[in-house]
């Protein structure tokens, strides 16, 4: 009796293709990111282009391309504070070239120092103010070349000024020989040789409580870093002329004029005129004040 076979040779392996095939197939249309994906082996259709604007400008809330961003002009940076070139505590012929420049305009109502105080702090802001410039009293690179431009070169003479007032007739004693000549009423000190007016100044004397004595005396010492040991205050180029009270420099005098007084002795506000003045007197040399 013959018997069937139900396969035949091959048909094992080609079934089992067809079964593999079908399952690859089947695999196809469940896998994927989102239903109904594009089966394997077929390319993605491209995504519709978005319409832009003519201008290229991203559409309104859409954040800027990065390529947009990169090109962008980087904003400008502030521009830099103007330098100071002159301030409050400076000395200096540039410090006396402003004071005498501020003067010829109005802003400046004395004879230059070389000294920038608090008479040359407020002079500085009123420029600036009339000039719509920052008040800040310091004298910086734009304060500078709007001031050249205003002004002229200053003089010999604007810049070292005899005195602010005019001197007093010199007293009798002071015609003879050499004399510190200075008046209270004129505040003033003329540097005398021979009845020769050498030099003359600009002075200050103690307050009512703190009185410069009047008559004749004479230089008995002469210190040019001298500070006082009872106030603790600088008093260059001082020369010694009755006890403690002396002629010599005074920043303070320099710095805010006549609104304050000395402690007796004669405050010069010219650190040029003085030193040279230091230089010239010997001890012994006649001081007289006076009336």
């Amino acid at each position: 009796m013959r018997h069937v076979r139900t396969n035949s040779p091959g048909r094992g392996p080609r079934v089992s293709r067809a079964l593999a095939v079908g399952a690859l197939a089947l695999a196809g249309l469940t896998t994927g990111c989102e239903p109904g994906g594009v089966g394997p082996g077929e390319p993605a259709a491209p995504a519709p282009a978005a319409t832009r604007p003519a201008d290229d400008s991203p559409p309104s809330g859409a954040p800027a391309s990065p390529s947009a961003t990169a090109s962008r002009t980087p904003s400008a940076r502030p521009a830099p504070r103007p330098g100071t070139l002159m301030s409050s505590g400076d000395r200096s012929r540039r410090v006396r070239e402003l004071q005498a420049r501020l003067r010829q305009i109005g802003h400046f109502d004395r004879s230059p120092t070389g000294y920038y105080g608090t008479v040359t702090v407020a002079s500085v802001q009123s420029f600036q103010g009339k000039r719509g410039l920052p008040r800040t009293g310091r004298t910086d690179t734009v304060t500078w070349q709007r001031l050249l431009a205003m002004t002229r070169k200053p003089t010999a003479r604007e810049l070292d000024p005899p005195v602010s007032a005019p001197t007093a007739r010199p007293d009798a004693r002071c015609m003879t020989g050499r004399v510190l000549c200075i008046s209270k009423n004129s505040r003033t000190l003329s540097w005398m040789i021979d009845g020769r007016v050498v030099s003359s100044m600009d002075v200050r004397f103690g307050s009512q409580y703190t009185p410069t004595r009047e008559g004749t005396f004479s230089v008995y010492w002469k210190s040019r870093h001298h500070v006082s040991t009872l106030y603790d205050s600088p008093m260059p180029y001082a020369m010694f002329f009755s006890g403690g009270q002396a002629v010599h420099y005074s920043s303070d005098f320099a710095a805010r004029g006549y609104s304050g007084a000395s402690h007796g002795c004669v405050n010069v506000r010219d650190e040029g005129k003085i030193a040279s003045l230091f230089a010239q007197v010997r001890d012994g040399d006649k001081v007289v004040i006076y009336r």
